[in-house]
This record gives C-alpha cells, sequence and structure tokens, in this order.
C-alpha cells in the first residue's frame, strides 16, 4: 500500500527530528471501512539544528487539515518509549465527500 501524505510526513519527521538510532514501526489497518494509521518511533530526539528551530514547520497542522477534508482526525504526541507517535483515521470515500477549500467559479 503506498503511503498518504500523513505517513510520508510522520516518517520525515522522524528522520529530521529523531537520533540516528531511532527505530520506527508503521501499522495501517481497515477497521470497517475506515484507514487507520499510526507511525511510532522510539525516541529520543536528536538535539535539534538550527535550520529546524528557524523553519516553524507546519506539518502537524498540514496533516490534520488534510485528514479533515476527508472526515478524519490525526493525534500526535509524545509515546512512554521517549519518541513521538502520530496516529490517523480515514473515513471511506464514499461515507464522507471530501470537503472543497477554494472558491469555485459560479
Amino acid at each position: 500500500m503506498p503511503l498518504t501524505g500523513g505517513d510520508q510526513e510522520a516518517l520525515t519527521n522522524t528522520l529530521k527530528y529523531a537520533a540516528s538510532d531511532t527505530t520506527v514501526s508503521v501499522v495501517i489497518a481497515v477497521v470497517s471501512g475506515a484507514v487507520h494509521i499510526s507511525v511510532e518511533d522510539s525516541g529520543p530526539a536528536a538535539a535539534p539544528r538550527a535550520t529546524d528551530r528557524e523553519a516553524g514547520g507546519h506539518g502537524l497542522v498540514g496533516m490534520r487539515e488534510r485528514a479533515a477534508l476527508y472526515g478524519g482526525q490525526v493525534t500526535a504526541g509524545r509515546n512512554s518509549r521517549g519518541g513521538w507517535t502520530v496516529r490517523a483515521r480515514l473515513l471511506p470515500p464514499l461515507s464522507h465527500p471530501p470537503a472543497h477549500t477554494e472558491n469555485q467559479p459560479a
């Protein structure tokens, strides 16, 4: 199964922010038609780089916005292993049509 934008973003964050000996697991499951994605790394965080502090990323906000377009949700935070976990739940396409994000000409 190809990775979605949310899993790719979570994996990119692991590469950017976690120490080099971090392990990561990706679990994708379909339950009652909804897609559940979990990306969990073992941490710990790497020392922040100057470019990371200056960038002020919008990765989590973007993941939440993309999931919301399909009636889904994203949660993220520290886990018990010292790393981060990102979870997404996306509803089946026919149960929730995508919201329009641009103004369409009349």
